[in-house]
């Protein structure tokens, strides 16, 4: 029978107009790789939930992908849940009904008096914490005091499960007991302001928080009662907590004994009242060591019965003729069972398993492999290899070796260790080698809800924490296989501590195992994980490590998630990510840029960067100094001073557009710059020739002194680096400039204000008789404070004038007045040239402080 079309087929053919078309089958895809052998591929399952604001897509190929929530797509307020729904909820939440006959229920025994005050206290809104030993009752007595406390509080009772759960954990799963929320994990600001409204009884067995953090647990929530059942070690909280403290202590010998006869179903012997008292006095009073003592009693009693004695009446059914033998019958020695001894009766878990069905001695060899994590009943059979293996839970659970832990089994306080040093501890590599690729192919079946995952999720993690640290061949990949199953049905599931587990015992599986692309996917997990969870920084450092590695892997859509997600980060944090590469040659776009007077990574501070939710309206002014338009030149961070603040913020086309706006005025700087110097011929050192200059002049030149380093006077070793250098005394004045332009002396005030001349329109020409350039000069070195041009020494005046004058002599202006001239560049590119022209010539004023040279 075909799914799709729910009717008859033969020959493969369909009733005509039965699916709307003439009756002929087409071969499709899906069945032409059924013809050659190859499977259908099976459809990926991709699940969208929101976390706060964000949208979080889980796709379990090439990881999980995360973006703002949509306008128009934003999740509905949360809805409380009615009392029928409630109970539902609980329900569902429960363990299940072992299989076989029910086991008798026990009664609470000498437990009234803290019953009735547990009921109290609550009543008044107080919240308790309930202490004692593993096995002194506490979970029996936290179920009486929920029943009793059913309608005292507007949301009723909440039960929830301790073991192994954080603060976070318990807020969530209270939140979830109490709102219907489907697809939807609040933010944390959000959670709180929804469980701070939440009124309710709420009781959490096997609570494992103590000290600040069960502090912050009672202070999120002052509208609930707590009853916290905990072990006498765990760490009280401080004084400012309002916390009772009741403590439970062990039964008497005459409740033990009542227990014990109440769990066989007879009055006891006195042999068997002595054994009992002797158990009592070494197992001070603990009920679960009577439940078991019970079940060994009730075990001796059907080894002392002939299971032959009832046949002659009839009492079981005829046995069939290809029935094994009948044993042979048991004699008077064989059925005289002496009662264990007092050792056996205070770890009675090796006795008490020897004594079961070998399915039941299976199941706990895989409960020891996983920790003392039960599978759940229907996973049993496919484990053990038995179809009537899930009647072994009903068997563990009647003899007192299973304790209930949420809606699963656990075993029981000491179980673990008798079993351990019985030997059932041997296998447990195998056999959670086993039970991991059993999970692996269970989740991954399309039939399996990320819900029916998350509640298996403890015997998962279990599995994962057994096989990571081994060195065994294949147990690393074992362990990877079922991280990379589990870890989105945990995501899907809104089960992110146990997401949050599985991934990092993936990762350190992948790492050992070798296998890089698993490890490059569970690192993107734990980033996106991260960043729905606030941590920016963590979740950074995750997404980057992740993207470098599918970059070396050349894995184009992982790394394309992986910058998208990264790029929501540098959003969301408001600051300015450092520029990464990928090995496999793809960039991810620069945010960030340093510019002159910025330190390196800019300035940290949530004020100086506008909120994620805030649009950027323009670019942040930049306040730099007006003296000369440079390059930004990568300089240390002693040397970046002065400038002012740039502040980049919001989309990522912003951030790309200041960078490619920083880049232009930087190589437009460059190219202004380095073409006034080679065209001022004024410049010293410089190599053009003008018409009026012959280019083999001189008796001693040889040609163009391309080749020959232009040598300057050295500067004094004796004159400090903060001090300009002072002309050398002369006896001649200063020849006056014939090219038209003044040249300031050493007292001139001209020499403290670059760019205070307009250049000519003729360029001056030089003395071509000196060796040097023309006394006339040129305007020094834009600095700070007034400086000398550097020193020259002329051996001879200079005997020849320039042929032709120049055509046009620049109007004198009064020394620091502003240039009010126009030129092509302005006056910052000829400060600019003057700048790079010093430079070359070997300036020592210019080369004392390079802060002042850059700036």
């Amino acid at each position: 029978m075909d799914p799709t079309h729910q009717g008859p087929e033969e020959y493969g053919q369909h009733p005509e107009g039965s699916d709307g078309s003439d009756g002929r089958r087409r071969p499709s895809r899906e069945s032409n790789a059924a013809d050659f052998g190859q499977p259908a591929p099976q459809q990926v399952r991709v699940v969208q939930l929101t976390a706060g604001d964000l949208l979080l897509t889980v796709n379990p190929v090439d990881g999980s992908e995360v973006e703002a929530i949509p306008p128009g797509a934003e999740p509905g307020v949360p809805v409380r849940r009615t009392p029928a729904e409630r109970a539902d909820h609980e329900r569902a939440g429960a363990p299940p009904v072992p299989a076989g006959p029910p086991a008798p229920q026990l009664p609470l025994l000498e437990r009234q008096e803290e019953r009735e005050r547990l009921v109290g206290l609550l009543a008044r809104g107080r919240s308790v914490r309930l202490t004692g030993q593993a096995g002194s009752g506490r979970t029996a007595l936290l179920d009486a005091v929920a029943a009793d406390c059913a309608d005292l509080a507007p949301d009723g009772v909440v039960r929830l499960n301790g073991h192994r759960r954080t603060a976070a954990d318990l807020l969530y799963g209270l939140f979830d007991a109490v709102h219907h929320a489907p697809l939807h994990r609040p933010a944390p600001e959000e959670l709180l302001g929804l469980v701070r409204s939440v009124g309710a009884v709420v009781v959490i067995d096997d609570l494992e928080l103590g000290g600040a953090a069960l502090h912050e647990l009672l202070e999120a929530t002052p509208e609930c009662a707590f009853l916290l059942g905990t072990a006498p070690d765990l760490t009280a909280p401080g004084a400012e907590t309002r916390l009772e403290e009741v403590l439970l202590a062990g039964l008497g010998r005459s409740a033990s004994l009542e227990l014990l006869e109440k769990v066989v179903e007879r009055p006891l012997t006195e042999e068997e009242r002595n054994w009992a008292g002797d158990l009592w006095f070494e197992s001070e009073g603990l009920p679960l060591r009577f439940v078991q003592a019970g079940s060994l009693l009730r075990q001796r009693d059907r080894l002392n019965t002939d299971p032959t004695a009832f046949d002659e009446y009839d009492y079981f059914e005829p046995r069939p003729d290809d029935a094994p033998p009948v044993p042979e019958a048991p004699t008077p020695e064989t059925l005289d069972v002496p009662l264990p001894s007092l050792g056996e009766g205070a770890a009675p878990a090796v006795l008490l398993a020897s004594r079961l069905s070998e399915a039941a001695r299976e199941t706990l060899r895989f409960t020891v492999a996983l920790g003392g994590e039960v599978p759940h009943q229907a996973h049993l059979p496919a484990l053990v290899g038995d179809t009537h293996a899930d009647a072994a839970l009903g068997e563990l659970a009647g003899c007192g070796l299973l304790s209930p832990a949420g809606p699963r089994y656990r075993l029981a306080a000491g179980v673990l260790a008798q079993l351990e040093a019985g030997g059932y501890a041997d296998t447990a590599a195998a056999h959670a080698r086993t039970a991991a690729q059993h999970y692996a192919w269970w989740i991954s079946h399309p039939s399996v809800t990320p819900q029916r995952a998350a509640a298996e999720a403890d015997a998962v993690i279990a599995a994962m924490g057994r096989l990571v640290p081994d060195g065994e061949a294949g147990q690393a990949s074992a362990a990877v296989l079922l991280a990379r199953s589990a870890a989105p049905a945990f995501a899907a599931g809104l089960s992110w501590g146990a997401w949050e587990k599985a991934l990092r015992a993936g990762q350190e599986a992948a790492r050992i195992a070798g296998e890089v692309a698993e490890e490059a996917y569970f690192h993107h997990e734990l980033g996106v994980l991260a960043l729905c969870s606030g941590n920016l920084d963590r979740a950074r450092t995750e997404l980057e490590t992740a993207i470098s590695m599918r970059g070396a892997l050349a894995d184009k859509s992982g790394a394309v998630a992986g910058r998208r997600a990264l790029a929501l980060v540098t959003d969301r944090s408001g600051c300015l990510a450092p520029s990464a590469r990928s090995q496999a040659g793809d960039d991810i776009p620069a945010v960030h840029q340093d510019f002159p007077g910025t330190p390196p990574g800019g300035f940290p501070g949530p004020s100086l960067f506008a909120r994620p939710e805030q649009p950027v309206s323009g670019w942040p002014e930049v306040v730099e100094d007006p003296t000369v338009v440079a390059p930004p030149v990568a300089a240390s961070a002693p040397e970046r001073t002065g400038g002012g603040r740039v502040v980049l913020g919001g989309a990522r086309r912003n951030l790309a557009a200041a960078g490619a706006g920083a880049l232009l005025v930087g190589v437009l700087g460059t190219v202004v710059a380095l073409g006034l110097a080679a065209n001022d011929p004024d410049a010293p050192g410089s190599r053009n020739v003008t018409t009026e200059q012959s280019a083999t002049e001189g008796a001693t030149d040889d040609g163009l002194p391309a080749d020959e380093p232009d040598e300057g006077p050295a500067p004094d070793a004796s004159t400090p680096g903060d001090e300009a250098p002072t002309a050398p005394a002369s006896s001649e004045p200063v020849a006056p400039s014939t090219s038209g332009s003044p040249s300031p002396g050493p007292s001139s005030p001209g020499g403290s204000s670059p760019g205070t001349e307009a250049p000519s329109s003729t360029p001056p020409t030089e003395n071509p008789t000196s060796d040097g350039p023309s006394s006339s000069g040129k305007p020094t070195t834009p600095t700070e404070r007034p400086t000398t041009p550097p020193p020259t020494p002329p051996t001879t005046p200079p005997t020849e004038t320039p042929t032709t004058p120049p055509t046009e002599t620049p109007t004198e202006e009064p020394p620091g007045e502003p240039d009010t001239s126009t030129s092509a560049s302005g006056p910052a590119e000829s400060a600019s040239a003057s700048a790079s022209a010093s430079t070359d010539a070997g300036d020592p004023a210019a080369g004392d402080d390079p802060t002042e040279a850059s700036a």
